[in-house]
């Protein structure tokens, strides 16, 4: 099945705020934010019209920002007018919507005080980020060579650009070797994340993630620790070392793309979806989907 790219869509735009016709949605070639990875982004869904967790993504597209020491000339409210325009404008109710922030072109070089900063805002249509056939069966993760840094020497809990390259690498590796995506360690070789979601183990009931202090804790991730605990699930943050992968029963990974899914398989270690990942997948989707649990 052939693939629209994207920069020939059809549409509108959110850019610096007005909305500009999809294809005209463009920057100069030396922005700062395409040769420095000084950009920001969030990743976030539409359920129903309704974005989820909308204002918690744009307060934390701002922190991004000013974490990598620049300033989104928007306020939250703004951001939050401006999504909505798009998701109206663009008539979708189920979407997935990318505001990016990033350094435009007044200066070429590290240093870039002076450059204009810019924002867009787009949506459009993203069904489920793996098969939804076979999304029970579980997904097969490989482990990825590259490690997530050291907090002193990135800022790891901002949603940058730049840290984002070792997962398009890591996943690129993954996939050619017949994964769906790679679980990434911390620079001390514990377990931290996947390219692009959280992950959670379970074993005799209680759920064991990631302490989120060295990589971005994301908003799916902090709604589902939420849902287990609303039914009582102990939930232990903790640092995991690979070789206890081999005591968990359960393994699912979270992200607004991800939503809640189940894994079957990371490396040398095996995993059979049951109960509790169920429940958590259909305590997600009510949460977001609050029509879909009253039908």
């Amino acid at each position: 099945m052939s693939v629209i790219p994207f920069d020939e869509r059809e549409g509108t735009i959110w850019f610096d705020g007005a909305m500009v016709p999809w294809r005209e949605a463009k920057i100069h070639v030396l922005s700062h934010g395409l040769h420095y990875g000084s950009a920001v982004f969030e990743g976030e869904r539409a359920y129903g019209g309704r974005i989820f967790k909308s204002r918690e993504h744009s307060e934390r597209l701002l922190r991004s920002a000013q974490l990598l020491d620049f300033e989104i000339p928007f306020s939250v409210d703004e951001i939050e007018a401006a999504k909505a325009q798009v998701l109206t404008t663009s008539g979708l109710k189920d979407a997935y919507l990318r505001p990016v922030a990033w350094r435009g072109s007044e200066m070429m070089g590290v240093a870039a005080q002076k450059n204009t900063i810019h924002l867009a805002i787009a949506a459009w249509e993203w069904p489920s980020y793996f098969d939804p056939a076979t999304k029970m069966k579980g997904i097969r993760l490989d482990i990825a060579d590259y490690r997530r840094p050291d907090p002193r020497t990135a800022p790891s809990t901002s949603k940058a650009a730049g840290l984002y390259m070792i997962c398009t690498i890591s996943k690129h590796r993954a996939e050619n070797k017949g994964y769906a995506d790679a679980l990434m360690l911390d620079w001390e070789d514990n377990v931290a994340e996947c390219t692009g979601a959280n992950v959670f183990f379970i074993a005799d009931g209680v759920i064991h993630t990631p302490e989120a202090d060295r990589f971005l804790n994301g908003l799916t991730r902090q709604t589902v620790i939420e849902l287990a605990k609303r039914r009582g699930v102990r939930v232990v943050e903790r640092r995991i070392r690979p070789e206890e992968m081999a005591d968990f029963s359960e393994c699912f990974i979270t992200g607004s793309a991800a939503e809640v899914t189940p894994v079957a398989e990371i490396g040398p270690y095996r995993f059979t979806p049951a109960a509790l990942t169920k429940t958590l997948m259909d305590d997600y989707l009510a949460e977001v989907q609050p029509q879909a649990a009253a039908a």
